[in-house]
């Protein structure tokens, strides 16, 4: 029989529908989609041999889950997407404000309404998309939001006096009844409403304005929380954190690879948008090193993390950059230049904390000395070190470049006005540059090469070969001396 032709408590149970918690419902459903070789949990990258497994044996277990990591480690993802191992629908009494089953009814109203009439009880259906629940714990958080209150204005309506339960307005946790309910920052509660959560866990029973309900609810919870948030604003009280039967530790991308996915699958949207901008791979490479070295600098507070989304607004800055150059200088297409990387400058100071030696460089100087380390170690993946002192009898690959720029006493500048092939052009007249090319990279496309000529540039500045100067519209660059007279 179609859902839909269910109705009533008998058709219900002529069905063969029969009771089930939550939590066995999550762990059939998961049994079954391992058992088909299904993927769980779409589009969460890099978690697939250490996260997702301990979510997985969580969820048969059948626990209430604590995921604990720094901010952008797909937590509150992975809490939302437990939503599709839940049934397409389930049946509640129509009406129940706290989506009672027919087989095991918690509410007044529901247990009334039952006794009143039987098998005629009337049915209606939950779709799993309406059986997710979220909050975010905030200090300003009360026992009336979450658990619930007594309602004046219900007690009037219905002429009841506060010593009937049924003035009660439930909160957020009651509702949520057969539902996965989501607390993010857990440690943001404040101890006593985190104290209010105990029973609930364990027990079962609710107590409000001096009411004590036996409500034995069924709720799959799973709790955020932030490492940071232990020593800066809370803590989880030690007594719920013993009820919570899983704690389960997510981390950021371990590879550039992994870190890429996540990022490209994120700005599909915007890479569809901008057809029209070719991005080198070693473009996407250098966004993704970007976090990686944010990770490591001195100048960033680690415990409090870089999160995935500095790629990801990185990335998407880095394309409205080229796609505002290209329509300044009037081009319908063009390509990523190392210069557009200034552009993400904004996406990474909003994204990162600094500490007190960070604060003193500053923000944007912070940003900028992350992109140059970014572009020194993807340089190292494809060209030799640059030795500051060569040895007697070494070759020096980069010689020829150097002394090019010694050679040009006006300096060599590369300007946003350029189009692109007036950019290449301006590329090809550093000769060397080519013979590098071919030497260590000689597979790479033709639309590459400037791109990759820009990042020997910047290498040979940030190994201090060359130095390079920032205009208005561009960048100059010039041989170490020669930028060291025009100083004088």
């Amino acid at each position: 029989m179609k859902i839909e032709n269910i109705k009533t408590f008998a058709q219900l149970k002529k069905a063969g529908f029969e009771y089930q918690t939550i939590k066995e419902e999550l762990r059939r459903n998961l049994l079954q989609k391992i058992m088909k070789k299904e993927v769980v949990f779409e589009g969460i990258h890099g978690y697939e041999y250490t996260v997702i497994p301990e979510l997985e044996r969580a969820i048969l277990s059948k626990h209430n889950i604590n995921l604990l990591g720094l901010r952008g480690q797909a937590k509150t993802r992975l809490a939302r997407q437990m939503v599709s191992l839940l049934d397409e629908y389930v049946p509640v009494v129509e009406g129940s404000e706290i989506n009672d089953d027919p087989f095991r009814p918690i509410s007044r109203y529901a247990k009334e309404l039952i006794s009143e009439k039987g098998d005629e009880t009337p049915i209606s259906w939950l779709h799993r998309d309406d059986r997710f629940a979220e909050k975010l714990a905030t200090p300003d958080v009360t026992v009336a939001d979450i658990i619930g209150d007594v309602d004046p204005i219900k007690a009037v309506n219905m002429k009841l006096t506060y010593a009937d339960d049924r003035v009660i307005h439930f909160g957020m946790i009651p509702r949520a009844n057969r539902c996965i309910f989501v607390i993010n920052e857990l440690p943001d509660l404040q101890a006593r409403i985190q104290v209010a959560l105990f029973n609930i866990l364990q027990e079962g029973d609710i107590q409000i304005r001096g009411f004590k309900l036996r409500l034995p609810m069924d709720i799959q919870f799973v709790f955020t929380a932030n490492p940071e948030d232990y020593t800066n604003r809370g803590s989880i009280v030690t007594p719920l954190k013993d009820r919570i039967g899983s704690q389960i530790l997510t981390h950021y991308p371990e590879s550039l690879d992994v870190a890429r996915t996540i990022t490209e699958q994120e700005t599909a949207q915007a890479i569809e948008e901008k057809a029209n901008i070719y991005v080198p791979e070693l473009a996407k490479d250098i966004v993704e090193q970007i976090s990686f070295e944010a990770r490591d600098s001195e100048f960033i507070d680690a415990k409090s993390g870089v999160s995935a989304r500095l790629s990801i607004t990185a990335f998407e800055n880095l394309l409205s950059t080229a796609e505002r150059r290209a329509l300044t200088n009037g081009d319908e297409q063009t390509n990523v230049r190392l210069s557009d990387f200034m552009g993400i400058v904004p996406a990474i100071t909003g994204k990162v904390e600094l500490v007190y030696e960070g604060e003193q460089e500053g923000a944007n100087e912070v940003a900028r000395q992350l992109i140059a380390d970014a572009v020194k170690h993807q340089f190292l993946n494809y060209f030799p070190k640059i030795e500051k002192l060569q040895k007697e009898g070494d070759a020096d690959p980069y010689e020829e470049v150097v002394g090019w720029f010694f050679e040009q006493t006006g300096g060599f500048e590369l300007l946003d006005t350029y189009d692109d092939d007036q950019f290449q052009l301006q590329l090809d007249r550093i000769e060397p540059l080519d013979e590098l090319l071919e030497n260590y990279v000689p597979d790479i496309a033709e639309k590459d090469k400037p791109f990759f000529k820009e990042v020997i540039l910047w290498a040979l500045v940030e190994f201090k070969k060359l130095s390079k100067y920032s205009l208005s519209d561009g960048l100059r660059f010039k041989d170490v001396y020669g930028g060291y007279i025009s100083g004088l």
